[in-house]
């Protein structure tokens, strides 16, 4: 095994946090012998397994607080429910990307995941080269039909990132917010044009004038520099910044906490890392995402070539129910929003084109 890639199986009798501990701890140690970690499964457990599955992370780990811990924990939860054999392979640069799935593929894997859109390219050739094996990916679709072992998973991000600017709009006492983005794509995009449309309906409804500063990092790994953008987002007078940054946001919250203002987590809930500081988080459930699709393929025969598309009405994005920090009404508020887009009354833009449009209908 190379220095680049770290390999784990899942670690019974722990589940959610004990078991992140756990394998943090693995990490941390340089990993364990590739013995212990087929153990690490459970001699009964693998000898009933029904399905292997194997994941491959992007850089940012693992543990990165994030999609990659969430996609994960969708594993473990199969692993529990469904007996199934359940590892992943750690990413440690782009270059290992095909290396790993070629791995996965080598270990008799019948459904390999692929986290982050940033895959997209190599998971595309492993599918090809391997049409035995069942492959899906979280944040890339398939718009090649051809590509019949391939299933693509994308989240509506605008709709939970509607709500979070709504918040942050009501919650500013400075009449400034922030955006740190981490590396601009589409999928980024649906993070800051729904928080931007989020602002601007709250804006409307509140008769309020709030305005969003934006940056990005050009990094998902790089927590010193979101923390230094972040810092000069406060100085500048934001008092809310949202990040949609992977491990980047780490450097967000750190930065909110030394200014004592508010920092919006992304993917899944994020105020752990900052009870005080951490106003709410724009929920990407990819573990949901992950248990439902690897159930559909492996138990009911729901093969790839198509890209499955979730959002508020499959229960797959959306914002903690704790509000502590801001209060009743305007949770109230973000929970009202969030029905009229589930009904379809409201259609957060994806984009600046999209924005654009939107913002029209508001004038």
């Amino acid at each position: 095994m190379s220095n680049s890639v770290s390999r784990r199986g899942f670690v019974t009798g722990a589940a959610g946090a004990g078991a992140m501990a756990v394998l943090a701890g693995l990490t941390a140690c340089g990993g364990s012998k590739k013995d212990d970690t087929k153990k690490g499964a459970g001699d009964g457990d693998q000898a009933k397994s029904k399905a292997k599955l194997e994941m491959v992370t992007d850089t940012g780990g693992v543990n990165d607080q994030s999609f990659n811990q969430l996609a994960w924990e969708g594993m473990q939860q199969l692993q529990k429910e469904e007996g199934w054999d359940v590892s992943y392979l750690e990413s440690k640069q782009e270059s290992d990307y095909a290396t790993n799935l070629d791995k996965a593929v080598d270990d008799k894997s019948q459904l390999v995941w692929g986290v982050g859109f940033a895959m997209a390219d190599a998971i595309v050739e492993s599918a090809k080269k391997n049409s035995d094996v069942q492959f899906a990916i979280i944040d890339n679709g398939n718009d090649d039909s051809s590509i019949a072992n391939l299933t693509g998973v994308t989240f509506r991000a605008q709709e939970p990132s509607f709500l979070v600017g709504y918040i942050a709009a009501r919650t500013t006492k400075t009449g400034k917010v922030g955006f740190v983005g981490g590396i601009t794509s589409a999928i980024i995009d649906q993070f800051e044009y729904g928080y931007r449309a989020g602002v601007l309906f709250a804006n409307k409804e509140q008769s309020l004038n709030v305005e969003v500063q934006s940056q990005y990092a050009d990094s998902f790994t790089d927590a010193a520099k979101g923390k230094s953008i972040a810092a000069k987002m406060f100085s500048d007078g934001c008092d809310v910044v949202f990040h949609a940054a992977g491990g980047v946001g780490t450097g967000v919250i750190e930065a909110a906490k030394d200014a004592g203002k508010f920092a919006i987590g992304v993917d899944k809930d994020q105020a752990y890392l900052a009870p005080e500081n951490v106003l709410t988080s724009a929920l990407k459930k990819v573990n949901v995402a992950v248990v439902d699709v690897s159930k559909k393929i492996l138990k009911d025969g729901d093969k790839g070539g198509k890209t499955v598309e979730l959002g508020f009405t499959d229960d797959a994005v959306g914002i903690p129910e704790d509000h502590k920090l801001m209060g009743d009404e305007v949770y109230k508020g973000a929970m009202d929003a969030a029905d009229k887009i589930k009904a379809g009354s409201i259609v957060p833009p994806a984009n600046k084109d999209d924005l654009e449009k939107y913002e029209k209908t508001l004038a």
